[in-house]
């Protein structure tokens, strides 16, 4: 049985082909089994948001729709976790908030919580981890990120300005408004959620002009996550495939000779584990030092998997997964684009 409202929306953003093929390859969260037809809720179009960002990643991860394409052959689906996504904790940042303050306006009136804040000081970087609060366990997490530019150097410094204060706001004043009214009521009528959809969607990609190639080089000299996000912008870093064994998993896709990860990062609580794709290569245009558009080689985004274990809950006094991240983990998670940055 499928939610019509998510359903509808996709229909109307993604078109009937791409509609059902996220719907034979997602989990679908048992909330969303109930619906009112015409009122989107706000998991209905947290998870509608979901699967289009989800999608999205796939075109740009030419690894990770073959692994999904095959997983869908074998008769199997993808449950998916979290998507992660980069931001720059940044004044001179244009018209778009610094760092996560520009999702997070999307996340809370949609139902996601902060649920961790994990130090990522290796990389200059502080990652916090959203789940939703009406399906934490089904609805996919969000990995954000923001890099802290005040801990590089005067030069990285203003090759960041250069580089995102050009960043326009993709919130129309109607989008503002529509948030703020699915945050009060929890619900939108389905025709603002119509014009809702695709902006928020829109939000996750990048949001300043071409980058000058020395700048890039700046960047990358310090930081090949400042230099990713200079070509990529807030687009999904990643995608992750929640399965029961990452350690069989990886040895398999290393036999077809997929580009995997070598080892398989594990949490300091022994509940959570990771590996993953090396980043798909992609084109990007720079400006060159005399004005000219040039285009190289760099790394675009990847697709991840990840095995939660159980934990007993004493409150509840129930098992639960563990939704919980690990600074380690996702340190060694983000050299999938490190590795490839030239």
């Amino acid at each position: 049985m499928r939610n019509s409202n998510v359903e509808h929306l996709l229909l109307k953003l993604l078109g009937p082909a791409k509609t059902d093929s996220l719907f034979a390859t997602l989990n679908f969260p048992t909330v969303l089994q109930d619906w009112e037809a015409g009122i989107v809720t706000r998991a209905e179009l947290a998870h509608a948001m979901n699967m289009a960002l989800f999608e999205d990643l796939l075109d740009r991860s030419p690894n990770g729709r073959i692994y999904t394409n095959d997983a869908i052959a074998k008769g199997g689906s993808v449950y998916f976790d979290h998507g992660a996504l980069r931001t720059v904790r940044w004044s001179k940042n244009g018209a778009l908030p610094p760092g996560e303050a520009a999702f997070t306006r999307i996340l809370r009136p949609l139902g996601f919580k902060l649920n961790g804040r994990y130090p990522l000081d290796k990389l200059g970087m502080t990652g916090r981890a959203y789940v939703h609060e009406d399906a934490p366990d089904e609805i996919a997490q969000f990995f954000v990120s923001e890099l802290h530019p005040e801990r590089f150097s005067s030069e990285f410094q203003q090759a960041v300005t250069n580089v995102v204060n050009t960043s326009k706001d993709p919130l129309t004043p109607a989008a503002v408004s529509q948030l703020w009214e699915l945050e009060r009521d929890g619900s939108l009528p389905i025709e603002a959620a119509y014009e809702l959809l695709p902006v928020i969607v829109g939000a996750f990609a990048r949001h300043h002009e071409v980058p000058q190639e020395a700048d890039y080089e700046a960047l990358l000299l310090e930081s090949a996550e400042m230099a990713w996000i200079a070509t990529e912008g807030n687009a999904f870093n990643h995608a992750t495939d929640r399965v029961e064994d990452v350690f069989k998993l990886s040895g398999e896709e290393k036999a077809k000779g997929r580009p995997m990860k070598p080892e398989v990062e594990r949490s300091r609580s022994g509940r959570v584990f990771q590996t993953a794709y090396r980043a798909d290569t992609v084109k990007r245009e720079f400006k060159s030092h005399d004005g000219k558009i040039v285009t190289r080689d760099v790394p675009g985004s990847f697709y991840e998997f990840i095995t939660r274990k159980r934990n007993f809950d004493q409150a509840s006094r129930s098992w639960a997964t563990d939704l919980r991240f690990d600074a380690g983990n996702a340190q060694g998670i983000f050299k999938m684009t490190a590795n490839a940055a030239k």
